[in-house]
């Protein structure tokens, strides 16, 4: 269960799961604790120790009043870690939680060993414009409860559309991605999850709209100021969060290496034919990376 953490710097919903290698898990643009958990689930509890957050505005960790930056959030996700005891910590970030993530590693290179950055913000980014049915389904509640009720009784639906509205892969392509995720328990639940945390009304709307407007005015997130190594993870058909931005990241960081998924989608870390290889990579990478840190 979550709890309610007061740091130095702000309040944050906490939930730790674990012990073994801490990973602080940052959640995307909209998302939630709920939406860290469900990313976090392939980290097995024996050898990595989750840290879940709500970023700022989601869920039950307010907005500060004063300070709404990115990199207040990346001071706020530093104080998290000294208060759960925690000196050094990999991130894993998607997506939205990817700016934080970066100036997290630049502002306090000390407490960072590594971070897997799945399609992550690294540049400006402007929020795509939600046709008709998306504004209903995860711009309202009562498309919130319907999210709930088509994940329940009519799961091939929202995940193929998932998949449609997160990338570019259509056809008969589409339609072989969904039938792989839906024959795959733990691929087809973690969309399912997903899609019931990317409303952006209630108590994501503040975090939402705060996300929105920080990232359509990223100047720079110093990407070459990053001393530790970067796992870059995108799909090619990610519309969402297009590939150059994980391009560009390795671009600019000294340490980086970057694992392309072909005719993934913006979920294909997660929902991808090499989705279960590329997590054990991301796994194996990560406990290379803290033991080397010792």
């Amino acid at each position: 269960m979550s709890q309610i953490v007061e740091t130095s710097t702000g309040t944050v919903e906490v939930e730790v799961i674990g012990s073994g290698y801490p990973i602080l898990v940052l959640h995307g643009s909209p998302g939630g604790i709920d939406a860290a958990r469900a990313m976090s689930r392939f980290l097995t509890t024996d050898t990595f120790q989750c840290i879940l957050v709500s970023r700022p505005g989601y869920l039950r960790t307010p907005l500060d009043s004063m300070n709404r930056s990115i990199d207040h959030e990346a001071d706020l996700l530093a104080a998290v870690l000294d208060a759960v005891n925690v000196s050094r910590a990999g991130i894993l970030a998607w997506s939205g939680g990817g700016p934080s993530a970066y100036r997290l590693a630049v502002r306090h290179p000390n407490q960072i060993f590594a971070v897997v950055a799945i399609a992550a913000v690294s540049f400006r980014w402007i929020a795509p414009r939600p046709d008709a049915a998306q504004r209903f389904l995860f711009g309202t509640g009562m498309g919130k409860h319907l999210v709930a009720f088509l994940s329940k009784y009519l799961p091939e639906q929202v995940v193929g559309g998932a998949l449609e509205g997160e990338g570019s892969v259509r056809g008969e392509a589409l339609r072989l991605l969904t039938k792989q995720t839906m024959a795959d328990p733990e691929q087809r639940q973690l969309v399912l999850d997903i899609a019931q945390t990317v409303n952006t009304v209630g108590q994501r709307q503040e975090g939402w709209q705060n996300d929105v407007a920080n990232y359509a005015n990223i100047d720079s997130l110093e990407l070459d100021q990053i001393k530790c190594p970067v796992l870059l993870v995108h799909g090619d058909a990610d519309t969402d969060a297009d590939m150059k931005h994980s391009r560009f990241a390795h671009e600019q960081i000294p340490d980086s290496e970057v694992v392309v998924m072909e005719q993934g989608s913006h979920l294909a870390f997660y929902a991808h034919p090499r989705a279960a290889e590329t997590q054990n990579r991301a796994k194996t990478w990560l406990s290379r990376c803290a033991a080397a840190s010792k």
